[in-house]
């Protein structure tokens, strides 16, 4: 009979315990589906993607995407998606309101000196006259639904102008392009990707600037359900992780311009994949270009902005009054601008 004395006893036992680590599988990877729309604005998510900061942070992330900014509120509600960036809308606050979801990180924003939303009318407006903003009153200004960013900026103009908009919703963005350059709806106001190559075309006409009429806008925002935000803070602040990592290398790259020539053309071959992909490089490269606007350092909130956001939806009973900042933000994740 072998005996084994107690030094051999632990020497044996430290020899299973690694074999049995060894022998262990990888951790797999928390899985989420993560909502958005295919516009430059949303980068911040590809490039976390694409460059495996989501990998990093031990997410495995699925897009589902989307045409407008309140399907989307509803899904990460109901679960069926468990992180979106977009616009504020009234579906999102009305959310908020029952207990479904918050909105936890800042994404897009307008900066002074970075070109940002424009102000469009259609050809037919625009050779009658309507050639600024100002000359808009009585005219008709499209958005995708009552409530939606769409119908928030286009208020914003109306106010500042002393004028009368007619708001038309139209469900989809692409709806919306289709009915400018008809001109079936007079304005519009979108991000500068679609904008400028609407406008190159002769469809439709720069009238003016979003930025004039909204101050710091923060155009979009990261939201989950409430049960993400109060009960998966790892997974939350993991997600935020990769996405800033990815908002600080589109901002180098296209924003700041500090990424050099080959740092661009690397983000935007990047973006291609997901924004007019459909469309050669070669095309799809100026729009995407025009299109960048800063997404906020580690996902901060312009939390004057959204307050304003909020108010101007409770002044025009689109949300209920009772409806406060702390309802539709959990502040505890990322630090206020």
């Amino acid at each position: 009979m072998t005996k084994i004395n107690r030094r051999q006893t632990i020497a044996l036992m430290a020899g299973v315990a690694a074999s049995a680590l060894i022998a262990l599988p990888a951790q797999a990877k928390t899985k989420i589906k993560v909502g958005a729309l295919r516009f430059t604005s949303h980068a911040a998510s590809f490039v976390a993607f694409e460059r495996g900061y989501f990998d990093d942070a031990g997410l495995e992330v699925e897009f589902v995407f989307f045409d407008a900014a309140q399907p989307m509120a509803i899904a990460v509600a109901s679960g069926d998606v468990d992180y979106a960036v977009t616009a504020i809308s009234g579906g999102l606050i009305s959310l908020a309101e029952k207990g479904a979801a918050k909105v936890v990180g800042g994404a897009l924003s307008e900066e002074k000196g970075i070109d940002g939303q424009k102000i469009l009318v259609s050809d037919a407006a625009f050779k009658s006259g309507v050639t600024d903003p100002s000359k808009l009153d009585g005219r008709s200004f499209a958005i995708t639904q009552a409530g939606s960013s769409f119908h928030y900026m286009g208020a914003k103009i109306a106010a500042k102008e002393g004028i009368t908009l007619k708001f038309v919703p139209l469900q989809k963005t692409g709806a919306i392009i289709g009915a400018i350059k008809s001109g079936q709806v007079d304005a519009w106001s979108i991000v500068p990707h679609i904008a400028k190559p609407l406008a190159a075309s002769g469809a439709v006409h720069i009238i003016g600037d979003v930025a004039d009429y909204v101050d710091d806008y923060q155009v979009t925002t990261v939201f989950t359900s409430a049960g993400n935000a109060a009960n998966e803070r790892e997974q939350t602040q993991a997600f935020l992780t990769a996405f800033s990592r990815g908002a600080a290398d589109f901002n180098a790259a296209l924003v700041d311009k500090t990424a050099g020539d080959d740092g661009a053309e690397d983000m935007v071959k990047l973006v291609h994949k997901y924004v007019y992909a459909d469309r050669p490089y070669e095309k799809a490269a100026p729009s995407i270009i025009n299109g960048a606007m800063r997404i906020n350092a580690d996902a901060a909130m312009n939390v004057a902005s959204i307050k304003d956001q909020l108010d101007w939806f409770k002044a025009e009973d689109l949300v209920k009054d009772t409806i406060t900042y702390d309802t539709l933000v959990d502040g505890s994740y990322v630090k206020a601008k």
